[in-house]
């Protein structure tokens, strides 16, 4: 047997499959949310999820046969390419609710804020499983200039969903890197303690999503508009949903942002068309993957392709907990997609491509460590 031939046979079909079960549906979601639209644009959404889908399957796959180590000689190219782009959204990016936090090069249209995310994720676990020698302080200070950068120039779009990322993410690297906990409690007590400044810094339209969180009863007809449709949404959905392309929903009669439900708000729609079935069994189908992920990880050769996973699986966690939890009103409006279900191409393909580093652990979890 040929050695591409074992690697093949090799993959984690659970998560393949899990993870194209979850691509699928996403698309699926997407028409149902948009099919009623006459704009000829929002027509086009879901076909774009469909190509975007299948471009990063093929990521996907590429990755998951490329053996993991090689992510040490790319991942500060990519790292510096996504501080790059982060740049150049600041002077020519296009702006979203508020936000110039899109770059259009030519006919891709993304967010650098996800590329740099995921390359931080590589160039920590790069950083954490080489130098471990090194004191905890100076680890966790040159964790932070790494995390910082980004965070920054997000933070100036501004973009604070994407920016709050960062912090589960950094903690659960710095976590199983082998920072101790006492230095961890420190940073989130200090993070705590900066809440107040942060949010005198933000902007009005920020705070206001903050106060409508607090008390969704404040501006109805404001601010709290999107969260109370929201709700009403996934509660009209009842058990079994109102059904597929169901009429005379909160989706088709606009009381939902029509220019966020396939995105933002996409968790809402299958609440109201799928019901408390869709939303336990779309849940069900993320913990899969999350535990499979783990398990990937539990697996690991050594201590980069450890990190690597852990960084990943908290990203994808954190995505599926900000966004649910926004519409459920347990979380503040941040407008961070849901992984392979929101309409978000570029993120998606960028989910696909951290699956395959995940697939790439466990293909070659058993290869000899140089």
């Amino acid at each position: 047997m040929t050695p591409f031939l074992r690697k093949l046979l090799g993959l984690n079909w659970l998560l393949i499959a899990n993870m194209l079960a979850l691509a699928i549906f996403g698309v699926v979601a997407i028409y149902s949310a948009t099919y009623m639209r006459q704009d000829p644009t929002a027509a086009e959404f879901w076909r774009k999820q469909a190509n975007w889908v299948a471009v990063g399957f093929f990521a996907f796959i590429v990755t998951s046969l490329i053996d993991y180590r090689w992510i040490k000689w790319g991942a500060l190219p990519m790292y510096l390419a996504g501080l790059f782009f982060l740049i150049l959204t600041r002077f020519i990016g296009t702006k979203v609710y508020g936000s110039r936090s899109w770059l259009h090069l030519g006919p891709i249209n993304f967010q650098p804020a996800q590329l740099a995310v995921v390359a931080g994720i590589m160039v920590l676990a790069l950083f954490l499983s080489q130098f471990r020698q090194l004191h905890p302080m100076l680890r966790l200070t040159l964790c932070g200039a790494i995390v910082g950068a980004p965070c920054l120039l997000i933070l100036m779009q501004p973009d604070l969903g994407e920016c709050m990322i960062w912090g589960p993410v950094l903690l659960a690297l710095l976590f199983v890197g082998g920072i101790p906990l006492r230095y961890l409690i420190c940073v989130v007590l200090i993070a705590v303690a900066f809440i107040p400044v942060a949010y005198v810094e933000l902007k009005p339209y920020q705070q206001e999503r903050i106060t409508a969180f607090i008390n969704p009863d404040i501006d109805r007809q404001g601010s709290a508009w999107a969260i109370n449709q929201s709700l009403i949404a996934i509660g009209s959905g009842g058990w079994a949903g109102k059904g597929f392309k169901a009429p005379n929903t909160q989706i088709e009669l606009g009381f939902l942002p029509a220019t966020a439900v396939h995105n933002d708000y996409i968790f809402s729609a299958i609440g109201e068309q799928w019901g408390f079935v869709g939303g336990i069994a779309l849940l069900s189908a993320f913990g899969l993957m999350l535990l499979t992920c783990l398990f990937v990880a539990y697996k690991a050769s050594d201590l980069f392709g450890l990190l690597l996973v852990i960084g990943i699986s908290t990203l994808i966690f954190t995505h599926i907990f900000q966004n649910v939890g926004m519409t459920i009103s347990i979380l503040p409006i941040t407008g961070v997609p849901l992984p392979l279900i929101s309409y978000s191409g570029s993120f998606a393909l960028m989910i696909m491509f951290g699956l395959g580093i995940v697939n790439s652990v466990w293909v070659h979890r058993k290869v000899p460590v140089r």
